[in-house]
């Protein structure tokens, strides 16, 4: 996950808005969103290459997001699998709270990320690249890439505040719009954008919040809509390397009844 926009008690029916971009080499084999096959609870994406996932959610509502933090320096070849941050609190009964306190005393073994975890109630977040500590999140709304939290990234202002401006003007949040706020692909000015060391060539290729390049780019938009029932909506829109709609698939997660319905 490399892109997401979310918020919190920012529409009265509608505690939590989550829409998010995977960007991600188009060979790396990945298995789409459903309902896990050992773990039926689970709903959300696999990678099959190192294992975990990058969002996923559970029938009584814990999500769990991931990005990778982007820097300069050699990845660890030997780290654990960050993917795997995810689907430890999937599959956890730790509170939100609780895991990201333990998910920072070993933050060190992991190469850089992101981690944001909780459920319609509340959301923590921690990045092994910052000195601030696991956090709670006040209600807003909030942008997330490859650096920390609502950096100033031309994609997350642009897609932050496209985000705020459509809460604001509707009662219910629109799956479309959102789709299309995520399938932005109008390129940042080169003097907007950040030098995380990859070099200005490739800095302008992953500048747009949607990427779109034959080896590396957006595999799919997630989208959960939270509802004060305690229904959530769960959609997932999956792209080829042209940036064509490959397929889409969306759930319903009852997490009053704790099931997930196709």
């Amino acid at each position: 996950m490399c892109l997401a926009i979310f918020s919190l008690n920012q529409l009265p029916d509608w505690p939590l808005v989550i829409a998010a971009n995977r960007d991600e080499l188009h060979t790396r084999p990945t298995l789409h969103a459903g309902p896990w096959e050992d773990a039926a609870h689970i709903l959300g994406g696999r990678d099959l290459e190192a294992g975990g996932t990058w969002l996923g959610m559970t029938s009584s509502g814990r999500i769990a997001l991931l990005t990778n933090f982007r820097e300069p320096t050699p990845r660890k070849l030997d780290a654990p699998s960050r993917g795997l941050l995810t689907e430890n609190y999937l599959r956890s009964t730790d509170t939100a709270q609780t895991y990201t306190q333990i998910v920072q005393r070993d933050a060190t073994a992991y190469n850089g990320f992101n981690l944001l975890v909780g459920d319609s109630q509340e959301l923590w977040y921690y990045s092994n690249r910052s000195d601030t500590p696991a956090q709670r999140l006040n209600d807003g709304v909030f942008g997330l890439s490859n650096a920390v939290l609502n950096s100033p990234w031309p994609k997350v202002l642009r897609t932050r505040k496209a985000l705020e401006n459509h809460l604001s003007s509707a009662q219910k949040p629109s799956p479309e719009v959102l789709f299309s706020i995520l399938q932005d692909t109008t390129p940042a000015a080169e003097h907007e954008l950040p030098d995380t060391g990859v070099g200005l060539a490739r800095e302008k290729i992953l500048g747009s919040p949607f990427i779109t390049d034959p080896r590396y780019g957006t595999r799919s938009t997630t989208i959960i809509l939270q509802h004060i029932d305690g229904k959530a909506f769960f959609l997932e829109r999956r792209y080829h390397a042209s940036g064509q709609i490959e397929g889409e698939n969306q759930w319903v997660v009852d997490t009053t009844q704790q099931k997930i319905l196709a």
